[in-house]
């Protein structure tokens, strides 16, 4: 599993939450919502923030960005590994010392 999974800073946790919401694994979905990004993107951090300032970001996108660890929603060049039986498999897990959260889309097309 450990090779299939890769760790991401927070900022990238926080897109890829926003992200999991379309079945293309993009940014572009937001505007589907009433809410404003603005409002989204404190949505995304308050669930974020439930699990603390210690906690640690991993998921099987492959998207990377400039800086190791983070995540490119910019481009349209992306990948991940299957962790699933399913055609597209793409989610996010929140680590901490005593839970583990699990925001994940599956789409299979």
């Amino acid at each position: 599993m450990s090779q299939r999974l890769h760790e991401i800073d927070r900022a990238s946790a926080e897109n890829l939450l926003l992200a999991l919401t379309d079945d293309c694994c993009t940014l572009s979905n937001l505007e589907r919502f009433t809410e404003s990004e603005a409002e989204l993107r404190a949505m995304a951090r308050t669930i974020l923030g439930r699990y603390g300032d210690e906690a640690t970001y991993h998921t099987n996108v492959n998207r990377p960005g400039r800086v190791p660890g983070t995540l490119d929603f910019t481009t349209p060049n992306w990948g991940y590994s299957l962790l699933s039986v399913y055609t597209e498999d793409y989610g996010l897990v929140v680590v901490t010392d005593t839970e583990v959260g699990l925001f994940w889309n599956f789409s299979d097309y």
